[in-house]
């Protein structure tokens, strides 16, 4: 029996070990946490792999009115101003917090944050961590202070349903050495992570498959904004799945887009190689497509491609040598800004769940978002969550939560191969009416089927498609050929599993669940 067995009303249960839930769970202390994790802390986590930074209006030039103002202008007219300014101003303090925890952010020669510059952003004010290894140097500090919290207690199991009575969720339903076992709540908390590994090419975990999608929709809550999935423009095309990506910051110190004649991929383009990321991923998928490869050149860095350790590494491993050769990219699905909606304090439409990080949809993002602005996100969020849970009252006895009758097996590799295929051909980086109707009625029985590791995946591509099919329009990170141009009278989408499932229209606007 764990250290808090016995008041399994007093507990609250984090499904999910990247920065988002642990985050949370060490701003929950002291209350009792139960971090759940299908596997060891960061091995299945997206932060470990993020090589971008956190944004932060640190430099003397700067201020979160401009951080916030660049955010509003990457999310295409759907980002919510009053998150998105709470966000911002949060910042400074964000980076703080993970100072004291003993963060190894990039420092000048005087002893001040080195920041650096990313696509889209007014001013200087990305913060690194070794260069191009911030996420695994965050994910190393916050797995550091919950292992070292003895209230916090961790165990490793699947998450495969949430479980709720007539007063909202009640625990979690989950998979721990071969068997199912309930474990009851008074709160759960959502940071499961992302969708990549739904698609073909992506810089994701494998693992990151919309899981967290599938547990919220079946649970009865309100997703929002799905269809926008942004995909990054500089995947490393060198035969690996995932892919391993070189980051943003190469093109904010000075590398280039280049095609196999040296000329210039975004010459034409106002920002150049600084656009805007779904501007970038579409030339490029487009050349791509035509049989043109597309390279990013790195070597007008020199000395400072030094920085890059993690980015050198990799090319290496593939047989490249960065200083002498441009590097082989294509778009690859990297960050889903759409998800579970939640309000100002991580809340879902489901009275005992909340969600944060890249599975939650707080209205920063937009239909795109601004690079190095997730890290963020789940900071912040995990903040005003754990105040929100901490500030609320116990939850009544529990009565017996019920077990699963079936094992919910692996889903079959070569089913997982024909979904990921799909999604990559028809709710891709440019989508079109037709495909996406042909990926909604390949998806519809397999998300309909008994509840499973395929049924949910199959969910989360459902779901996706259904409402990139719904928005009639080209906005963001959502390109139709079919409907190049944006709908002024555009407003956020708001969808549920009967949405879906019984054919309903998405509901849309600006409510909070």
């Amino acid at each position: 029996m764990d250290a808090i067995s016995s008041r399994p009303q007093d507990r609250v249960v984090v499904i999910g070990a990247g920065i988002a839930g642990l985050a949370t769970t060490l701003q929950l202390a002291p209350l009792p946490v139960l971090l759940l994790s299908a596997a060891p802390l960061g091995a299945e986590a997206a932060t470990g792999w993020a090589q971008g930074g956190i944004a932060a209006a640190l430099g003397p030039d700067d201020d979160p009115a401009l951080h916030a103002a660049d955010t509003l202008a990457a999310a295409a007219g759907l980002g919510d101003p009053e998150v998105t300014r709470r966000v911002t101003a949060a910042a400074p303090g964000c980076i703080a917090w993970l100072t004291g925890l003993g963060a190894p952010f990039d420092r000048s020669e005087g002893g001040d944050f080195a920041l650096g510059l990313e696509a889209a952003h007014g001013r200087r004010r990305i913060i690194h961590a070794g260069g191009d290894g911030t996420g695994a140097a965050v994910l190393h500090t916050l797995a550091r202070a919950v292992e070292a919290d003895p209230r916090i207690v961790l165990r490793h199991a699947r998450a495969t349903a949430l479980l709720r009575d007539e007063a909202g969720i009640c625990g979690v339903l989950a998979w721990e050495d071969g068997a199912p076992v309930a474990i009851p709540a008074r709160a759960v908390v959502l940071a499961t992570g992302g969708v990549g590994g739904l698609y073909a090419h992506t810089t994701n975990p494998l693992g990151a498959a919309g899981t967290g999608l599938a547990l919220a929709a079946r649970a009865g809550a309100v997703l929002r904004d799905l269809e926008f999935v942004q995909f990054h423009p500089t995947a490393m095309a060198v035969g690996h799945d995932p892919m391993p990506l070189a980051t943003e910051a190469l093109r904010g110190e000075g590398a280039m887009l280049v095609t196999a004649a040296g000329d210039r991929v975004m010459a034409d383009h106002p920002q150049g190689d600084l656009a805007p990321r779904d501007v970038i991923a579409r030339t490029v998928f487009r050349r791509v497509m035509a049989g043109e490869p597309v390279f990013l050149d790195v070597r007008p860095l020199g000395d400072r491609l030094q920085r890059f350790a993690k980015v050198t590494a990799l090319c290496r491993e593939a047989g490249l040598d960065p200083a002498r050769q441009p590097i082989p990219i294509r778009p690859a699905a990297h960050y889903h800004m759409g998800g579970v909606a939640v309000d100002g304090r991580g809340r879902s439409s489901v009275p005992g769940l909340w969600a944060a990080g890249e599975v939650a949809a707080t209205g920063l993002h937009g239909a795109n978002r601004l690079a190095s602005n997730s890290l963020l996100e789940a900071l912040a969020f995990a903040g005003w969550i754990a105040a929100d849970i901490s500030g609320g009252e116990a939850r009544p006895p529990l009565r017996p939560l019920p077990l699963g009758a079936a094992r919910r097996p692996a889903p079959d590799a070569g089913m997982v191969a024909t979904l990921r295929g799909l999604m990559e051909r028809h709710v891709g980086v440019v989508r079109d009416g037709a495909g996406l109707i042909a990926a909604v009625t390949a998806l519809r029985p397999l998300a309909d089927a008994a509840p499973s590791a395929l049924a949910d995946r199959a969910l989360a591509g459902l779901l996706i498609a259904t409402a990139a099919l719904r928005r009639r329009e080209s906005r963001g990170a959502q390109c139709r050929s079919d409907r190049p141009e944006a709908d002024p009278a555009s407003a956020p989408s708001f969808i549920t599993l009967a949405d879906v499932l019984e054919g309903d229209a998405p509901r849309t606007g600006t409510a909070r669940p």
